[in-house]
């Protein structure tokens, strides 16, 4: 059961990885590959990416925090080179300059592969969580440390969005709310 528990923190991650390798096949047969290549090459990124989302889905709350993406960044900078290398190594489309530059590039590619995988499951997360809190207690435990994290947010930035100015708030149109 406890295994249950974890990997159904592990959906939404996985199905963005999975979804983000799907759109790189998309991609391929946009450049005028053909369609089985453009198959495989969806394949071959989407079930490392799938794996990793759905690792940073477990980890969350443990050695991730929601809101921040130092962390993440470095993960990503770390599970995005080796997907890319598979990928490349049996499709054979672009790594020409050889496997450490290559590995580099992806490293910097990486972080904004991470940026929009962060904002994507920021904002997944939360609903996946308010369903299953009710049946499994980590998603209950992961989704009490989402609400504090929205709080603290909220404490700072004061109603409707707007930025805390010496103990008032200011809208977002820049002139004082008082």
């Amino acid at each position: 059961m406890i295994a249950r528990h974890r990997l159904e923190l592990a959906l939404p991650g996985a199905s963005i990885g999975a979804a983000a390798g799907a759109m790189a096949g998309g991609l391929t047969l946009l450049a005028g590959r053909p369609t089985g290549v453009a198959a495989l090459s969806a394949l071959l990124l989407a079930a490392p990416l799938a794996l990793a989302g759905g690792l940073y889905g477990v980890l969350l709350g443990r050695v991730f925090r929601p809101g921040t993406f130092g962390p993440a960044g470095l993960y990503w900078m770390a599970a995005f080179p080796p997907a890319r290398l598979l990928q490349e190594s049996v499709t054979g489309l672009g790594m020409s300059d050889g496997v450490p530059a290559f590995l580099l590039y992806q490293a910097m590619v990486a972080l904004g592969f991470a940026i929009g995988f962060v904002w994507t499951h920021e904002r997944l997360m939360p609903h996946w969580l308010l369903r299953r809190a009710g049946h499994n207690p980590y998603a209950a435990e992961l989704l009490d440390l989402y609400l504090r994290y929205a709080a603290t947010v909220r404490g700072r930035t004061g109603p409707r969005g707007g930025k805390a100015v010496r103990g008032r708030t200011r809208a977002r149109g820049g002139k004082g709310a008082g």
